[in-house]
């Protein structure tokens, strides 16, 4: 509840200043026109924080993103990363607690979605992801899919978009960690498959010349399991290429081990160049 508090504090904070901001140079976008190169534009957002003295954290997440929208053509391609670390008490070999700095967070996912358009508004959408998380519900997933896609709105200021279609996933469960011997020692898990379906909704709002509003609401149902992760953000052009992103994100898969949340958020906030 509190976190959940402190990112709609954050989300005003930063509209307020885009609001008060109306008058600096605008636009998310590059300078140069999407029209000239094939439709591309891209992102890159990068954020750090490191606390030394009482307590000792240091956490660090980026991202990479490119689109191409043209008459023939809706692709998108991402790649983020999340490393933290943090102090937490351990025992030594000689059976005193300790503070140590361990990592305390470790994920990776890359994917791309390729659709090719039937007309201005509906496509044929391919796409995959991978993602790779060391103390998340799953060690690993991957899915490869194929659906339909449809602007159900575009205008200046406002893009409303959705894709489903049915897809084929892998995953494999965190380990679970069993007394063995006296001992606890993780013991790994068997890969899961299955049929899914997956559904994304995407929504962008430009809330002033230079502050803009993205929710992306991926699904990923299953017999077995059901993901579902959603992103929003708000970002506050400075320049034309530069910004500040505040983002939140929700992560949740339905069959998680024992001890294990099925519910994870991030709050980032982020410096954001655009190409």
């Amino acid at each position: 509840m509190k976190k959940t508090l402190m990112a709609g504090a954050l989300l005003a904070a930063l509209v307020s200043f885009g609001a008060q901001a109306d008058d600096a140079p605008a636009a998310a976008a590059s300078t140069s026109n999407p029209a000239d190169n094939g439709g591309w534009t891209g992102s890159g957002e990068f954020g750090f924080a490191s606390s030394y003295g009482n307590s000792r954290s240091e956490n660090i997440n980026a991202k990479l993103g490119l689109s191409q929208e043209n008459d023939m053509w809706k692709n998108n391609f991402f790649l983020n990363g999340l490393r933290s670390k943090g102090e937490v008490q351990v025992q030594d070999q000689y059976g005193n607690e300790v503070d140590r700095l361990t990592t305390t967070a470790n994920r990776y996912d890359s994917g791309a979605s390729v659709g090719f358009k039937l007309d201005p508004r509906s496509y044929i959408v391919t796409a995959a992801r991978y993602e790779h998380d060391d103390f998340g519900a799953n060690l690993w997933q991957g899915i490869v899919s194929v659906g339909y896609g449809y602007i159900a709105l575009k205008t200046e200021s406002t893009e409303l978009s959705f894709e489903a279609g049915p897809g084929y996933k892998e995953y494999r469960p965190a380990d679970v960690t069993e007394e063995v011997n006296g001992a606890n020692v993780k013991v790994p898990q068997a890969t899961q498959n299955e049929v899914v379906g997956r559904g994304l909704i995407n929504y962008k709002y430009r809330l002033t010349a230079n502050t803009a509003l993205e929710d992306t609401l991926l699904m990923e149902a299953g017999s077995k399991n059901k993901y579902y992760q959603n992103d929003i953000g708000v970002s506050v052009s400075m320049t034309k290429k530069m910004a500040l992103k505040l983002g939140y994100q929700v992560r949740y898969n339905s069959d998680v081990q024992p001890g294990t949340d099925s519910t994870d958020t991030l709050l980032t906030t982020n410096l954001v160049y655009n190409f």
